[in-house]
């Protein structure tokens, strides 16, 4: 039985017929979406894991550096080394489609007296730890602005598998399967009436068949009575 009333009529069966096709074929595009959001899934986390791992590393050497450098050098020597930077980073970020997703990609770029010059202070009063922690830091600032990028994506992409694949279960285990007890459920009645009318015919064939047979045996006998009444 259906799950809702439904008018039990030709007009209706053609109509869930279309929207059971293009249900079905609507599904298949979703589970195809699906699939290749998977493996563009499991790519970014590849990706992020071994992001992730290059980062921690690079932050543990800028930090032993930073903790050797602590100790050699007086509080106020390293807080005035390092309080006047002589560069700065502008951050632009732009958006790419990634199967019907926005996923952010941020572009950096350093502005600066000498692009290659990250170190802020002389050498003369510093810590040689101090140089390999700030030379750390800079090379792993790209890695972790990318760690970010890929860690939002892989978040935008896990969001996305999972409305997809509620909207998969919904159309393979209720809306599909509801329209299918319709199609068939209309197609029994129709079916049902089909005989019924053909049942009907049959009898009024009968019944006109019969009424004909009588009427042949009534004028068959007038016929008869008429002979016999010339007869005498």
């Amino acid at each position: 039985m259906p799950s809702t009333t439904i008018n039990p009529t030709r007009m209706e069966l053609t109509r869930l017929k279309g929207r059971l096709k293009t249900a079905q074929r609507g599904h298949k595009l979703l589970k195809d979406k699906r699939d290749e959001l998977m493996k563009q899934f499991m790519d970014v986390v590849r990706e992020n894991r071994a992001l992730r791992r290059r980062v921690e590393e690079g932050l543990m050497r800028a930090h032993g550096s930073f903790t050797v450098a602590a100790a050699l050098m007086s509080p106020e020597m390293l807080q005035q080394s390092l309080l006047y930077p002589k560069q700065s980073v502008e951050l632009d970020m732009t958006f790419q489609n990634v199967m019907s997703v926005d996923v952010p990609k941020y572009h950096f770029k350093t502005t600066g007296q000498n692009a290659g010059e990250v170190y802020p202070y002389g050498f003369a009063q510093t810590s040689g730890e101090l140089d390999d922690a700030v030379d750390a830091m800079s090379g792993v600032f790209q890695d972790m602005l990318r760690l970010a990028e890929v860690e939002k994506t892989s978040q935008l992409l896990a969001e996305e598998i999972e409305k997809t694949r509620r909207r998969v279960n919904a159309l393979e285990y209720v809306k599909i399967p509801e329209m299918q007890a319709n199609i068939k459920y209309i197609t029994m009645k129709l079916d049902e009436n089909e005989r019924s009318n053909t049942i009907r015919l049959m009898k009024v064939k009968d019944m006109l068949l019969k009424e004909s047979i009588e009427e042949k045996r009534a004028e068959d006998a007038r016929a008869l009575r008429d002979f016999r009444s010339e007869g005498q």
